[in-house]
């Protein structure tokens, strides 16, 4: 940690070396959270090469004692990738009726014998509104009601695409085992 602070001390100033080591440190999480909202590799390298460009100029507002460089960097190449998508014209399923009791229930967890690797190809073969969803909710922990505020869908819409989602998981998993 006390490493990493120094980096980005440096790279605050310009250290050109700096950020090349900060880059070097956290390029794989970045790279995976890209891949992890878009299907395509080229998409998920231009993303979050304007991401980078967002980190580095913006990087003197960030503040560590309010949290993590991680945490804080991984948010910037999210919000790119909703950004990204938002351009792309993203289309949701949009429910008629009240559809808020959707769930899929738990039986044995196949998951855990795949790979990240696996999970992640998965995941990127979800349609745009389904997967920016999924990932917004189950990988970064937002709730419904933040996740609509921040698409500007409703609640019961990102439900609904949670839900659509994890069935079409569900049958990519059981079509494997």
């Amino acid at each position: 940690m006390r490493d990493v602070t120094a980096i980005i001390n440096q790279s605050k100033k310009g250290d050109s070396g700096a950020q090349r080591r900060l880059y070097e440190q956290y390029r794989t999480l970045w790279f995976m959270i890209c891949q992890r909202y878009l299907r395509s590799r080229d998409d998920a390298l231009d993303v979050m090469q304007n991401a980078l460009v967002r980190i580095f100029t913006k990087l003197d507002t960030f503040d560590q004692e309010l949290g993590s460089f991680k945490s804080w960097s991984s948010r910037i190449m999210v919000n790119e990738c909703i950004m990204f998508l938002r351009k792309r014209k993203l289309e949701f399923e949009h429910l008629d009726g009240g559809d808020d009791n959707l769930f899929i229930q738990e039986e044995e967890n196949p998951i855990q014998k795949l790979s990240a690797e696996e999970i992640t190809k998965m995941i990127q073969k979800l349609p745009d509104g389904y997967r920016l969803v999924f990932n917004l909710n189950i990988i970064e922990g937002y709730t419904h009601k933040e996740i609509a505020e921040m698409l500007g869908i409703s609640e019961g819409t990102s439900k609904s695409q949670l839900f659509k989602a994890k069935n079409l998981l569900k049958k990519q998993i059981e079509v494997i085992f």
